[in-house]
């Protein structure tokens, strides 16, 4: 286990943890190498995509280590209707905590809940192809790349970048 793994919690988050989460989701974002968010995007904006508190079927979800939060994710149905047994998540993992272990930790702890609430399986609609940490972690946790869209990620420093879907079973 990485250092600080042991001492994270993972927790339902409700608008009052927005205050955290945000700062996170703003920098993560800033980057334009990960998620097709503008780099300037919003608060309000940010809000809105991010918070998922509407049905028992949605949910957004706060790491903390030692009380400081580290990381946060969403769970929500990929698709409405007759595919919404299929889950869609996201993650964004504070800069400063990369290469510790909270990643993995808590993308398993997501993967436990989708198949809690009972989600089918999970879906990666857009993971961009020159993100290799995350592809090697989702892959170690089970998920396979089946479809690749050339060029439809503008990375900030790169230019034209594929992104992969990728899915598991639950």
């Amino acid at each position: 286990m990485s250092p600080g793994a042991d001492r994270l919690h993972f927790e339902l988050a409700d608008t009052g943890a927005w205050h955290e989460i945000w700062p996170i989701i703003r920098e993560v974002v800033s980057t334009g190498d990960t998620y097709p968010y503008p780099p300037e995007l919003g608060e309000t904006e940010a809000s809105t995509f991010w918070m998922h508190t509407d049905t028992d079927r949605e949910a957004t979800f706060i790491a903390r280590r030692d009380g400081v939060a580290v990381g946060t994710a969403y769970l929500k149905p990929n698709q409405v209707g007759l595919g919404d047994h299929v889950a869609n998540a996201g993650w964004m993992i504070a800069l400063s905590a990369r290469g510790q272990g909270v990643g993995r930790r808590f993308g398993e702890f997501v993967i436990g809940e989708a198949r809690r609430i009972g989600y089918h399986g999970m879906q990666f609609n857009a993971v961009v192809a020159t993100n290799r940490a995350a592809i090697a972690l989702w892959e170690s946790l089970g998920f396979e790349i089946v479809g690749t869209v050339p060029d439809a990620f503008r990375h900030a420093t790169r230019g034209l970048t594929p992104v992969h879907v990728m899915y598991r079973r639950l």
